[in-house]
């Protein structure tokens, strides 16, 4: 097997279109249960944008992440502060 087919049979690739619509290639909405109505979370690293699907498992498991700490509205609020100072 020589290696632009090893490439093409990992990388795929979506569609930037009018308003910033992302079009994600069939193959990946398949794979990860990606239906119209599907929430995501949008984050940026430093290699680039990473696209996770807001499944009921993921709120599972992140529920009570912030327990003890300071209430979601005022790290929000903090959060808008800080991209206002940029």
């Amino acid at each position: 097997m020589n290696i632009l087919k090893i490439w093409r049979n990992r990388l795929e690739i979506g569609f930037v279109k009018s308003q910033g619509r992302l079009t994600i290639p069939v193959k990946l909405r398949k794979k990860y249960g990606i239906k119209l109505g599907t929430r995501v979370n949008i984050s940026q690293g430093e290699d680039g944008i990473k696209i996770i699907t807001i499944t009921p498992q993921l709120i599972d498991k992140n529920r009570g992440f912030l327990k003890g700490k300071s209430s979601l509205l005022k790290v929000l609020q903090e959060e808008k502060k800080k991209e206002r100072e940029l």
